[in-house]
């Protein structure tokens, strides 16, 4: 299965020369304290004119991915959450180059929704890619399973991956937000990980299946499963 040829809205992007400045002010640590230096010094550092250098750091600034700040005739650098982000994806590429798609194992515990996944899986704008774009219909609603803060730590690293993307659509005069899907089994079982551009929830991450999780595993709640996940 490939992932639908989308781009996702949600990810920052840089080009070229920006991702250069980028990748050399995190190896001097700016990701987590400021580094103090001159468009000059940056420019020494990395091959290029002040004048160049001084250009894309105001490019970066107004992208939100570099913070300055004026510090005695220096510049103090910071990169923001948003700039790491840039970088982390730019690493899963090259991962998956040289090492082939990621993968990640955790458990978890059935936990009953909202109930509001029937109604989103049900929906003709959703409907029409899910089936397109992973082969099959979900069964109307998804499985919840909550999970520790090891597992949540692991499954923000899938929000770098490449994922079958499903877009946002408006109907009815109400909008309808994206999400990413992520090919998965639980407990062996085939399955996608969905994660929508928003959710309500905080320690639970959702399933789709072509059938219904609970009766083909079987699970009820506060049964524990244990899933993988592999980048598409």
């Amino acid at each position: 299965m490939t992932a639908a040829p989308t781009n996702d809205p949600r990810r920052p992007r840089a080009r070229g020369e920006e991702l250069a400045v980028l990748k050399l002010l995190a190896l001097a640590g700016a990701d987590h304290t400021p580094v103090v230096w001159t468009s000059r010094e940056l420019g020494e550092r990395i091959g290029m004119s002040q004048q160049a250098a001084d250009r894309y750091l105001v490019a970066l600034e107004k992208q939100g991915l570099v913070s300055r700040a004026l510090a005695q005739r220096r510049q103090r650098l910071l990169l923001t959450p948003k700039a790491m982000s840039v970088l982390r994806t730019e690493f899963h590429g090259y991962r998956r180059i040289f090492e082939g798609a990621a993968r990640i194992s955790f458990s978890g515990e059935v936990t009953s929704g909202l109930g509001e996944g029937r109604y989103y899986l049900t929906q003709p704008g959703y409907v029409v890619q899910f089936s397109e774009r992973l082969g099959y219909t979900p069964y109307p609603g998804t499985l919840n399973v909550r999970v520790g803060p090891a597992a949540l730590r692991k499954i923000e690293l899938v929000r770098e991956w490449s994922g079958i993307r499903i877009d946002g659509f408006t109907a009815s005069g109400r909008t309808f937000g994206g999400a990413t899907c992520y090919a998965a089994r639980m407990n062996g079982h085939a399955c996608h990980l969905i994660v929508p551009d928003r959710s309500h929830y905080k320690d639970v991450v959702e399933f789709v299946a072509s059938d219904c999780l609970r009766e083909a595993l079987p699970v009820k709640d506060r049964d524990s499963v244990e899933i993988d996940v592999e980048e598409s």
